[in-house]
């Protein structure tokens, strides 16, 4: 008894070895912090659950017991431990695990400015405050320098991650007020501390202000459903998917398109239009210009409406 507890001691300090190793490797490559860290702590409940990492059947049996995770999680694991095998050296053949497609949740305008005037820290409401008006990742976001902001101009600039685009956006008063009130003690918005130090204190804020405001919905929004609240308005705002995909950094438009789903299921005959008519081509380019789209033509005189 007491051996065998010596060889699973041993073997699981050789796996937390190798998986440092790994790491390591990762970060040489240029994988960011953010997907590193999620592999690390993928791998290490995996060896907690009692999964050789250098036997990819013992991974697979390990994730086959494992019922109370979701398709889409056991998917996410053997994409994670897909990479180990790859720096390894070792073969195996992928489980076969896939998703259920869904659309993502969005919470409303509401929820989101009583999330954000509840929280006590200023650092988490402007966090909150920035990912609603520019949709930009939560790493984004938590590394952006205090030469990212444009405080005379009210723009901010962001610098992209998972290989998107870099974005520059206009943005209101009411941030560039909270971004002001911040203590400005090194070169980082946000300061030197860990990302994952700083969102354990966001869902600490967030869960007592759904507990205050007997709204539950609220522990449900994140940096992401933000990101997406963002994206559906914007299309609904404009109706135009490749504004939506620059506003997101998409390289892709396939991953822009679901907000026309999404815009479709939240404001199904919801959408109210004014509508201009123009007679000469410089009244039609002044109407685009305002932002407004050519519907149709009828007796010669030219259609166009905006949403309102």
């Amino acid at each position: 008894m007491v051996q065998q507890q010596t060889q699973q001691g041993s073997q699981k300090a050789e796996l937390k070895g190798k998986i440092i190793e790994f790491l390591w490797w990762m970060k040489k490559q240029g994988y960011k912090e953010t997907t590193i860290r999620s592999r690390d702590k993928k791998l290490r409940r995996l060896v907690k659950l009692g999964a050789n990492l250098l036997d990819p059947e013992s991974v697979k049996e390990v994730i086959a017991r494992q019922k109370n995770w979701t398709e889409a999680f056991k998917e996410e694991m053997v994409i994670a431990y897909n990479l180990f095998v790859k720096w390894s050296g070792l073969e195996w053949s992928p489980p076969r695990y896939k998703r259920q497609k869904s659309l993502p949740w969005i919470p409303t305008e509401r929820e989101i400015d009583d999330l954000i005037a509840g929280c006590s820290s200023k650092h988490i409401s402007t966090f909150l405050q920035i990912a609603k008006e520019t949709a930009a990742r939560a790493g984004e976001i938590f590394n952006l320098k205090w030469t990212d902001i444009d405080f005379e101009n009210r723009t901010i600039r962001i610098t992209p991650e998972k290989g998107s685009n870099p974005r520059i956006f206009k943005i209101s008063n009411k941030l560039l007020a909270m971004l002001s009130s911040l203590p400005k003690k090194g070169e980082k918005v946000f300061g030197k501390g860990n990302y994952k130090a700083f969102y354990d204190n966001f869902r600490r804020q967030r869960n007592r202000v759904a507990e205050k405001l007997k709204n539950p919905r609220i522990k449900k929004i994140s940096p992401l459903t933000l990101r997406h609240f963002k994206g559906t308005w914007e299309y609904h705002r404009t109706k135009d998917i490749i504004h939506v995909m620059k506003i997101l950094g998409h390289k892709n438009i396939k991953n822009t398109m679901v907000y026309i789903q999404l815009e479709q299921a939240l404001f199904k005959g919801e959408t109210e239009y004014v509508c201009r008519v123009a007679r000469t081509v410089k009244e039609a380019k002044k109407l685009i210009e305002a932002g407004f789209e050519f519907v149709c033509e009828i007796g010669g005189a030219k259609l166009f409406r905006k949403s309102k």
